[in-house]
C-alpha cells in the first residue's frame, strides 16, 4: 500500500565518482526531501549504458562507490528507500511496453539529444538507446507512480515527457499513472577548480571521497580573477571562482570581509582561498567519517541495497500487474 506521504523519486547515473556539484545539486535536497516524503532513490546504472555503452569495465565500481558517497552524506535508509535499477526487471518491461505508443517526435525534440551528441563528439550516440532514454526515465518515474520529482528548471522538459506519456497511456488504455509534478530545486552554480561548471570530464572537481589534503591542494591552484596577477592587485570578487565558493560555505561575515578586502587588495588569494578551505573542510570532514565506516562494512551498504529492491520491487511489480491488466496482455 502506498505511504500517506507523497512519494518522490529521484535517481543518478553511475558515472564517477561524485563530486561537490553532485552534493549540493541533488544529495542535499535528497537528504531534507526523505524526512516529508516516501522517498525512493536509485542507482540509474541502465542510464550509464546511453552514453558510456563502449566502455562499462568501471560501472559496478562506480555504483558502490555511489552508495557510499549516499550514505556517507545522510542517505537513512530508515527513512527512504534505495535500490539499484537495473536488479528490477520491471522498470524495462514498462520502458518497452511505453515505447510502444511513444511517437519518434516527442524524442527527438528533447533538447538535451542534440547537445549531448555535440557535447560529446568523441562518441558514437547515434543509438536507439539513447534516443529512447526518456522513456526509460519516464518508466523509472511511472512504475512507482510518484507525485513529484526533484529537478532543475533545465529537467523540465523530461519531466514533461514523462506526463505526456502517462496522458496518453491513460487515455488509450485505462487510468493507471498519476502525472508526476516537477518539484522545483535550486541548484546553487558551482564552479570548478579551473572556473568553468564542475565536471568529472573537466578534470576540474573536488569529489566527496577527496581527503582533506586533497581539498586543500585543489583550493589552493585554484584559478581567481585573472586580472589579479600581484598581490597589491585589487581584486574583483564578481569574477573570481573562489568568491563564489564562499558565498556557499563562509558565514555571511567572512563573505562581507572578503568582497571588501579583495576588492582594496587588503586580503591576497592564498589567505582568501584558506578561509574558503577552512570551511569546505569542516562541511566535507562528518562525510568523510560516515564514509570510512561504510568502506570498512561494504556487506552493510549491500544490505542497504537489497532491502531497497525489496521493497522498490513490491511496488514496481504491483504497477506492472496494473499496466497489464490495463493493456489487455
Amino acid at each position: 500500500m502506498k505511504s500517506q506521504k507523497k512519494r518522490m523519486l529521484s535517481g543518478m547515473q553511475p558515472s564517477g565518482r561524485l563530486h561537490l556539484g553532485n552534493l549540493l545539486g541533488a544529495l542535499d535536497n535528497w537528504i531534507k526531501y526523505q524526512r516529508d516524503y516516501d522517498a525512493y532513490f536509485f542507482v540509474a546504472d541502465w542510464h550509464a549504458l546511453s552514453t558510456n555503452y563502449a566502455d562499462t569495465h568501471k560501472i559496478r565500481e562506480y555504483v558502490q562507490e555511489m552508495l557510499i558517497d549516499w550514505l556517507s552524506a545522510g542517505i537513512d535508509p530508515e527513512k527512504c528507500t534505495v535500490f539499484i535499477q537495473s536488479r528490477l526487471p520491471e522498470h524495462a518491461v514498462l520502458h518497452l511496453l511505453l515505447s510502444m505508443i511513444t511517437p519518434v517526435p516527442w524524442l527527438e525534440r528533447n533538447p538535451t539529444y542534440k547537445e549531448k551528441i555535440e557535447e560529446l563528439r568523441e562518441r558514437d550516440l547515434t543509438t536507439y538507446g539513447f534516443l529512447g532514454y526518456p522513456v526509460l526515465q519516464s518508466a523509472d518515474i511511472l512504475i512507482y507512480k510518484a507525485d513529484v520529482v526533484p529537478v532543475g528548471v533545465d529537467q523540465l522538459p523530461h519531466l514533461e515527457l514523462t506526463r505526456e506519456l502517462a496522458r496518453r497511456f491513460n487515455n488509450l488504455y485505462k487510468t493507471v499513472f498519476p502525472e508526476p509534478q516537477p518539484l522545483l530545486t535550486e541548484v546553487p552554480k558551482l564552479l570548478g577548480t579551473d572556473g568553468r561548471k564542475m565536471s568529472k570530464s573537466y578534470n576540474n572537481a573536488i569529489y566527496l571521497s577527496d581527503p582533506e589534503p586533497v581539498v586543500r591542494e585543489k583550493l589552493r591552484t585554484m584559478v581567481t580573477d585573472p586580472a589579479r596577477i600581484r598581490r597589491t592587485d585589487p581584486g574583483n570578487p564578481d569574477v573570481c571562482p573562489v568568491f563564489s565558493y564562499h558565498k556557499i560555505f563562509s558565514e555571511i561575515g567572512v563573505v562581507d570581509r572578503v568582497n571588501t578586502e579583495c576588492r582594496t587588495a587588503a586580503i591576497g588569494c592564498i589567505d582568501c582561498k584558506k578561509l574558503v578551505a577552512d570551511r569546505m573542510v569542516h562541511r566535507l570532514d562528518p562525510i568523510w567519517k560516515e564514509r570510512e565506516k561504510w568502506v570498512k562494512h561494504p556487506k552493510k551498504v549491500e544490505t542497504v541495497v537489497t532491502e531497497g529492491t525489496k521493497k522498490a520491487g513490491q511496488v514496481a511489480r504491483q504497477t506492472l500487474d496494473e499496466v497489464r491488466e490495463a493493456m489487455k496482455i
